[in-house]
């Protein structure tokens, strides 16, 4: 039995899972159990999105759960043993208007956890993704010109 340890970590900043990953491994030697439950949103038409903002909800999405898959993968390939959930959106799997960039991170994921399912199958390490509809998020209503703060959490 381990005791907790809280962790922070901000998936969408790519250049710090690599360490938050190993001060897990290091903490408990493994991990039997990966669930990748962070999102980022935001609402609004494709010509009003800035590239910077999908480049941000792209990171937090898409690259911030495989990045953290990555580096855990090794340690439970290793082992033969492990469990991989994403935690998605519906919106993985259809577009909606004024959805364009959390959308395709979304489907970016999908594609990319289904790969990793059928690859990790020969090490007996299961990889799940859920799916579901709208749920109720945090959210802060943007002060004008701040784009950062139409994002949902």
């Amino acid at each position: 039995t381990y005791a907790p340890k809280l962790i922070l970590m901000d998936i969408s900043d790519i250049n710090c899972i690599q360490d938050v990953a190993k001060e897990i491994l290091n903490c408990y030697g493994c991990v039997d159990i990966l669930i990748n439950n962070a999102s980022m949103k935001v609402k609004g038409a494709v010509q009003s999105i800035s590239l910077e903002l999908d480049k941000k909800i792209m990171d937090a999405n898409y690259f911030g759960p495989i990045t953290l898959t990555k580096a855990i993968l090794p340690s439970m390939i290793s082992r033969r043993t492990g469990q991989i959930v994403l935690i998605n959106s519906i919106q993985g799997k259809i577009g909606i208007p004024f959805r364009a960039a959390y959308a395709a991170s979304k489907h970016a994921a999908v594609g990319f956890f289904d790969c990793l399912r059928a690859e990790m199958e020969e090490f007996d390490i299961s990889v799940s993704t859920v799916n579901p509809t709208f749920i109720c998020s945090y959210h802060r209503q943007p002060a004008p010109g701040n784009w950062e703060a139409s994002i949902w959490k």
